[in-house]
């Protein structure tokens, strides 16, 4: 069995490993890197034959999770090749894509399901669900000519599937050959000793809350549903409702999961911002709109409502009429990546709450493993050959772990 990286041994994102056996191929991940511009995304399209031109060789794609730096590329692809993905992240993609930049889905994919084989081709392919920041999260394991080569995609120990790793350390799978391992965090502060977990994170946002005598706004990914799930319980435990949008309520609802949130739930109020409902009649999203309108309030509602309320925010409400009326005793905390401050949305955000003296903080953990648990998880699978990917740090890996070697960008080697 052969292997090539085509991105990822000195970046994060844009993720595309293509493995070989017997003159048969499959891809793992077919990741948009995090630096790509707007448009043009054709020709970051790694050279894969089969992507662009027929070749029956090419048996088939398996995406590791629904990130885009993971995904992002694979509607560039002819139809003809096959998808795996993850059932519920799949759901969560398709219900996204009425509403999002970049919004994808796929047509007829093959769905993974934890520790169930897939047989293609030479290739037996296993999925693991692992914990992730990104719903229905999956490392695999490929197994051909005798050889095991185990790909995390992304995964962490503190979330609320930390189970998941705790299962995988103490029991993991044999005799791995080759492990592929993401490095995120290698390099990142905190991160040799670990990071909060998302019950950590609820404790802190308690906190927050209670000493908020208005609304208090919370920044994060919709697609952050362990994020989501922390904040409502913590809306819960100080007697607020959580209030969110159409986007959310949609994405909700396609986990089909009914331990999570969802908009007729009691303490979900439902909120159509302007912008969402200008979004609304464009794209003749009534039906979307009528499935979750049982809690609805109008903006007329939010003054009177703001002291016993969370809100989802977005920087598209920033000119909303019903959202500015209620802005007296507000706070705000902002729960993602740090680095993304530094762009122009953040800064237009950061200037709003500075033009309405709004307090803000920010409550947030890494959707990755820290250094601690990457060197755990490493141990545990005591591969004969590890291999960074995913990170800007792979000189660093054989200061952290046993048996590294580098790999380059788009050079084939032996498993």
């Amino acid at each position: 069995m052969k292997t090539r990286i085509h991105r990822g041994t000195e970046q994060i994102g844009g993720t595309c490993i293509e493995v070989e056996s017997a003159g048969s191929r499959i891809v793992l991940d077919l990741g948009l890197p995090l630096d790509a511009p707007d448009d043009d995304h054709e020709t970051l399209l790694p050279d894969v034959s089969g992507f662009r031109n027929a070749d029956d060789s090419l048996l088939g794609v398996f995406l590791s999770h629904p990130h885009l730096d993971h995904f992002g590329l694979a509607k560039l692809i002819r139809p003809e090749v096959p998808v795996y993905i993850g059932r519920d992240a799949n759901n969560v993609l398709t219900a996204a894509s009425r509403y999002v930049p970049n919004g994808q889905s796929f047509s007829s994919p093959r769905f993974l399901r934890h520790e169930t084989p897939v047989q293609i081709g030479p290739f037996r392919v296993t999925p693991y669900l692992v914990d992730h920041s990104a719903f229905d999260a999956y490392s695999l394991l490929v197994e051909a000519d005798g050889k095991r080569v185990f790909y995390t995609g992304d995964f962490r120990a503190h979330g609320r599937k930390s189970a998941l790793f705790d299962s995988m350390v103490s029991r993991p799978p044999p005799d791995i050959d080759v492990l592929l391992m993401e490095g995120t965090t290698i390099g990142r502060a905190g991160s040799d000793k670990g990071f909060p977990s998302e019950q950590d994170l609820e404790k802190q946002f308690v906190d927050a809350f209670r000493k908020t005598e208005g609304l208090h706004f919370v920044w994060t990914s919709i697609q952050n549903i362990d994020r989501i799930v922390t904040i409502f319980r913590a809306a819960k435990r100080t007697d607020r409702s959580l209030v969110i949008n159409l986007y959310a309520a949609v994405i909700l609802d396609a986990t089909g999961r009914d331990t999570i949130p969802k908009s007729h739930w009691d303490g979900v109020k439902f909120y159509v911002p302007y912008w969402e409902s200008r979004r609304i009649k464009k794209e003749k999203l009534f039906d979307d709109l009528g499935r979750h309108k049982i809690n609805r309030v109008y903006k007329e509602d939010l003054p009177s409502l703001s002291a016993r309320a969370v809100m989802l925010f977005s920087p598209s409400m920033l000119r909303d009429f019903g959202v500015q009326d209620a802005l007296e005793g507000a706070q705000f905390t902002y729960s993602m990546w740090s680095g993304y401050l530094k762009e122009e949305r953040c800064k237009r955000v950061m200037r709003w709450l500075d033009d309405n003296n709004i307090p803000w903080q920010t409550i947030h953990t890494s959707g990755h493993a820290s250094v601690a648990d990457l060197r755990r998880f490493a141990a545990a699978l005591a591969p004969r050959k590890l291999v960074p990917i995913h990170t800007f740090e792979g000189d660093r890996y054989p200061e952290l772990f046993n048996n590294v070697v580098r790999h380059r960008d788009g050079v084939w080697w032996q498993a």
